[in-house]
Formats: structure tokens, sequence, C-alpha cells
């Protein structure tokens, strides 16, 4: 695909992103490069991040990969103080790291409930604030939380991953207003299901079938444009990706009850593209 985030050196920025090894945030971490920022490649995937570097071809003092656990808040300052130690400043954030388990209430085990507030919300969080505190000394910056078209409509299957990005969502919204006064903008993307390796976790799980009800998943390059020509350049509070089936997810968190009469349809289309997606990543894998 074509870049369409190319710039001019005089409008290089540096740029620290999370989840770099894989999925949205690899997209994100290779365009960027490419466009010619400075950027920190961060994850907990070492090895992960280094084959990406590799593939990539990134090297100092433009691209620097550093790995270190969301839910820690001295990896967070030690991050933020590394980018700022290299190239003087940080004028963006993008929180893209997340884990989704699929399971039920009854089936998911109480590790698994926590560790998705812990990864999904606090990581987002902590970082949010590192990030906030070294961008109002300089007055300017922009900080883009990845959460969830399930961040906006709940979806039965995966409720502690529809929790901790309902959190990420109205975190970051009440953020946006707390940073406002001092230069600092903080925007909210809340993609509908993204084909990367955590949708493809769930293709196996019938009760995560809700999450394949779009007509087709999103891809990372079109979640890419999102954030860097529309989210970095508009910098609005929140969007929503694709806007219709962000409307439909706003109407049933206003009206709850009405997902009683959608949630049959719906499970019945996400079954069927559920199958559909499964047997066509097997295909491409040669799994059995």
């Amino acid at each position: 695909m074509q870049n369409r985030t190319q710039q001019s050196p005089a409008a290089a920025k540096v740029f620290l992103i999370t989840g770099c090894a894989s999925g949205i945030g690899r997209r994100l971490a290779e365009r960027v490069a490419a466009a010619g920022h400075s950027l920190l490649a961060t994850d907990v995937n070492s090895a992960g991040l280094a084959a990406v570097a590799s593939d990539q071809n990134w090297s100092l003092p433009r691209v620097a990969c550093h790995a270190f656990n969301v839910c820690d808040p001295g990896g967070w300052r030690a991050a933020v103080e590394m980018a700022v130690q290299r190239w003087g400043r940080l004028d963006v954030l993008l929180n893209v790291a997340g884990i989704v388990q699929p399971g039920n209430v009854l089936t998911i085990t109480p590790e698994q409930l926590l560790v998705h507030l812990q990864v999904n919300a606090g990581g987002t969080m902590l970082g949010t604030q590192a990030a906030a505190r070294q961008m109002t000394q300089q007055n300017s910056g922009h900080i883009v939380n990845i959460a969830s078209m399930a961040g906006v409509a709940p979806v039965p299957g995966i409720a502690a991953y529809t929790a901790s990005k309902f959190a990420v969502r109205g975190f970051t919204l009440a953020v946006a207003h707390e940073l406002r006064p001092h230069g600092v903008s903080v925007t909210c993307v809340c993609p509908d299901a993204v084909e990367t390796p955590m949708l493809d976790l769930e293709m196996d799980h019938a009760e995560a079938a809700l999450a394949f009800s779009s007509n087709r998943p999103l891809t990372v390059d079109a979640v890419a444009d999102t954030v860097l020509n529309r989210a970095l350049v508009k910098r609005p509070l929140e969007i929503l990706l694709p806007r219709r089936r962000g409307w439909l997810a706003k109407f049933v968190s206003v009206a709850p009850d009405c997902e009683r009469w959608l949630l049959g349809p719906l499970m019945r289309s996400g079954l069927k593209r559920q199958a559909a997606y499964r047997e066509r990543k097997r295909g491409i894998t040669g799994d059995q």
C-alpha cells in the first residue's frame, strides 16, 4: 500500500508505540519509521520485537527498540526517559498493546479476568500518565489510545475484554479534558474486529462469535490510516471505525435492553463468518 504519511524532515516527530511485535502496533511502527519520524518501538515480547526490527532493517539513531511490560510503572518511566534522552522530546504516544482471552464468566479463570484489566486498562492508563507528564512540560503532544468497539457496546463471550476496553475509553475521554489546557491532545480510537493474531485467538471459541459479526474484519492498514491520517491530523476526542458499526454500538450502549433483540441475528451471522474465517486461516497456514 502506498504510504500516505510521508512528511518533510521539518515535520518529523518523536513517537513511542507499544505492541510493536505484531498486529496494529507493528504496522503503525513500520509506517511511522518509513515516514521519517523518530521512533521508540516497544513490546513485552523482546524476541518478536527484534524480529520486526531485523525484518524492517531498523537502525539507530532514528529507530530504537525497547522491551518492557506495560503493567510496570517503572518500565513506563524508563521508556519515556529513553525517548527524551535520545531525541529531546516526546510528541506522540500510540498505546496499542493489549490482550484478549475468550471465555464467558463461568469458564474464564480469575487470573484471566484480572489480566485484561492489568494489561489493557492498567497499561494504557500508566502509559497515558507517563507520557502526559513529559508532554505537559513541553506544552505539546498527542496521546492516542486504542480501545475497541467492545468498549462502546458490550460483547458477550469476551466480557473481560469488553470491561477493559470500556475502562480504556472512559479514562481516555476524561483525561482528554484534563490535558487540553496543557496543550496535549488525547484521542480514543475504537475499531471493530481487526485481522490480527488477537482475532485468531478467538476463531475457535464459539462464545466469541459476536467478534466476527461484521461483514469482514478490518485490516491493520485501515486502522493505521485512521490513526495517522485522521486521529493525529484532526485530533478528535474519539473515532469509531467503521462509523456505521460505531453508531449501532452507541445505540446499544444507550439502550442496552435492545441488545437482546439483536443478539440472535448477530450471533448467527457471527458463527458463520467465524467458521469462514477459521477455514481461510487454516487454509493459509496449512493447519488441520
